[in-house]
């Protein structure tokens, strides 16, 4: 697994009231609104994925999930399978990695699920810009396959 045991910035189908959200129902110990700075979101065929904006603008909301201790090691593993994420694997539809998000109590470190290079040749020409940078937007969507 990883050693580091940072909170998880979550921005999709992870959140609360969301279909994938109850991986963390009752395994968690806050739930804090924040942003990922200097991304972009966007709608594949049903889910959601974020990548790196080129321009560095961009911004993604979520919200921070502490993780409560004792059920660390198996959020974690269950967001991996989730996320069809397995370290150094080249097929990975999403990638883990931690960045910097901004919150209500400041910036902290994070893990996030960014999309990974298969995700961003097969999905992203294709795939709708989420307005705002917000998931729960998707609904407002103004056209199909806006990509980069």
């Amino acid at each position: 697994m990883t050693d580091r045991r940072l909170p998880f910035f979550v921005y999709g189908t992870l959140l609360p009231g969301e279909r994938n959200h109850r991986l963390l129902a009752g395994r968690t110990r806050s739930w804090t609104p924040a942003v990922l700075p200097g991304a972009l979101i966007f709608r594949g065929p049903g889910y959601p994925f974020a990548v790196a904006d080129p321009a560095g603008a961009g911004v993604v909301h979520g919200e921070v999930v502490d993780i409560a201790e004792a059920m660390y090691d198996a959020v974690l593993a269950d967001l991996d399978r989730l996320e069809d994420y397995t370290p150094g694997d080249p097929a990975n539809r999403y990638e883990r990695v931690s960045r910097a998000v901004r919150g209500e109590r400041g910036q902290t470190e994070a893990w996030v699920y960014l999309a990974g290079p298969v995700t961003t040749r097969d999905l992203l020409p294709s795939a709708d810009r989420i307005p705002g940078g917000d998931w729960r937007n998707r609904d407002k969507l103004t056209g199909g396959g806006t990509g980069l």
